[in-house]
Order: structure tokens, then sequence, then C-alpha cells
């Protein structure tokens, strides 16, 4: 089945989960861990992207985070590519280091904010890299420390976190200190890092009830929120995604934007869209391919079909590109 495309619009609430290609480590040490984070703070002020919350393990990240203006996948390849860039160099390795695909839940807000800064602030101590509640207060590579005032990060909107516990400071410090302490009993909670209506309605029971009723049902695995909540947000992606394919360029622009570096090139169009690899042609064809998706926001399908090869080809030549 193919995947779907992701849900993003500026301004959508993301519980987002990074993974090491099969399951291997994406931090080896302090270094690494410091790099992550810097480089997290550094694409987030620079991109306009608010993070709540946020965990790095040994294997994966927990993110829970606000699109900026320029959306979340822009966000994402800044973040991934430039760490993976400098772990590579200084582990002198080659290679992905991250799975192909991040993993991002459009979450509604009002019923599960608290709820994921808990769950992904406690990550730490259920992996047993801290071995209690008061080590994880002054625990470096989580967000609980700098929502707690231990920890200064400017990049991390503590204050946004805060406000959903009390009006004074030190009133919301103690609640969500004891918000997160009554979440430590409830372990692991796959009823957060999935999406759709059967979680985000309560279990089973509660979707057969509703069954037994007649009530409608509509679920996504790329959201996490009610049934109204996911209609509504299908409703505005489809209309998103409508008045994009109205901006999107024309056959004879998309020409003329190939035509362009093929001529700065001294390359016949036809030459290039024949899928050689003569000489220089495999380098022109990944400019153009960069050209047309990074610039243009064109489809990796409709980049082959303009390029004469397969879209797993222009997925490979973005991926080399960027590393």
């Amino acid at each position: 089945m193919p995947r779907q495309a992701r849900l993003d619009a500026p301004g959508t609430l993301h519980h987002v989960i990074v993974r090491g290609l099969e399951r291997g480590m994406i931090v080896r040490d302090d270094i690494d861990r410091d790099a992550f984070v810097v480089r997290l703070g550094d694409v987030a002020q620079a991109t306009g992207t608010a993070i709540y919350a946020w965990a790095l393990l040994l294997n994966h990240a927990h993110l829970l985070l606000r699109s900026g203006p320029g959306g979340l996948p822009r966000f994402m390849r800044r973040l991934l590519t430039g760490y993976a860039i400098t772990f590579n160099r200084r582990h002198k390795r080659v290679g992905y280091l991250f799975q192909n695909r991040y993993k991002s839940i459009v979450c509604e807000e009002d019923a599960y904010f608290r709820e994921l800064v808990r769950y992904i602030h406690l990550n730490p101590l259920r992996a047993k890299l801290v071995e209690s509640l008061r080590m994880l207060a002054c625990y470096p590579w989580c967000g609980h420390a700098t929502v707690l005032g231990r920890n200064p990060r400017p990049w991390q909107d503590r204050q946004a976190v805060l406000a959903w516990f009390g009006e004074s400071e030190r009133r919301a410090i103690n609640r969500y200190r004891d918000f997160v302490r009554e979440g430590i009993p409830l372990g692991r909670r796959p009823d957060l890092v999935g999406g759709g209506l059967v979680r985000s309605a309560g279990g089973w029971a509660a979707v057969r009830a509703r069954h037994r009723h007649n009530a409608p049902l509509t679920g996504d695995p790329r959201i996490l929120g009610d049934g109204e909540f996911v209609a509504q947000l299908l409703r505005e992606a489809e209309a998103h995604q409508a008045a994009a394919l109205r901006r999107s360029m024309t056959p004879e622009e998309i020409g003329a934007a190939i035509y362009r570096v093929c001529a700065t090139n001294h390359v016949a169009v036809g030459e290039l869209q024949a899928g050689g690899r003569r000489g220089r042609l495999s380098a022109i064809r990944a400019e153009i391919a960069r050209v047309l998706v990074t610039t243009h926001g064109l489809s990796l399908a409709q980049t082959a079909r303009h390029l004469g090869v397969s879209t797993t080809a222009v997925s490979k030549i973005l991926r080399r590109a960027e590393g």
C-alpha cells in the first residue's frame, strides 16, 4: 500500500518520532547528544518552529512541536540531514543514519497536549537512562529539566507548557511536577504514539459502543484526535492540496526549468530524458531534481516523469544530494 502524504500546515501540532536505521544508535556519547540538541535548537529558531517537549534516547528521539512557516518537512530535513553529516564525519562512517521516514502524528491540542508533554519527558525514565524522577529533573538530554527552570534553553517554549498548569510560574511548576509523577505508573502509552479513532475514542470498547448506536466513525493513522477533529483536519488537508495543485507549475514552466539547467551545462534535454548516465548526465539530472522538488515543490513522481527515470531513482538522487 502506498504511503499516505503527511498532514501539515504552518501552526500544526505534531508528535514526531525519529528512529535510527535498523534500530541503530543515533548517539554514542555526550558529544553526539550535544550536537543533536544544539542543532535542534538552532534549526527551531531559524525556522520559527516551537518546541514544547523533547527527549533524546540512544536509538530514537521524540519531539512535540508546532510547525513554523516553512512547514514540518523543511524543519526535519535541516535537523536530520545536518546532524547525520556531523555524526558520520565524527565517527568516520558512511551511509544513512536515520530511518527513511520519520513518524509524525498531528495531535488534537486540547485533548492531548499535556499528555504528550508528560509521555515524552518520561521517556528517559522508562528507558532506564535515569533511575528516578529526581534524576530526571537534572537530566540534560530531555526537556523536563527546562520546563522546571533548571536547564535554560531559549528555544524551548516552557512558558507555553506551564500555561496549561497555572497562572503563576511557581504553582504551574508544582502542578506540572505532580502531573508528571502521576504518569509514571501508566508505563508505555501506545495510545499516544499511534493515531486514529480507536485510540482517540478511548479504546475498542468505546468504538464498539458507538457502532451499537450507529454513530459515525472517522479515523486516520496520521492523526491523534476524536472523529470530529479527524474529519475536520482531512477536509482542511484536501482543500490545502487542491490549492497547492492550482498553484503548481504548468508543463511549459517545468520544461523551461529543465531547459535552463540543460542549457547551462550544454546538454540536450532529449539526451537527459533518455535515462543515460554518460559523462555528467547523472550530476545534471540530480541538479534538476533538486530544483524541481525543493524549489518548485513538485512531487517525486512528477519529477521522475519529466526526467525519464523512476520515482525511486529520484528519491535516491535527493538523499545522496542531502548527504
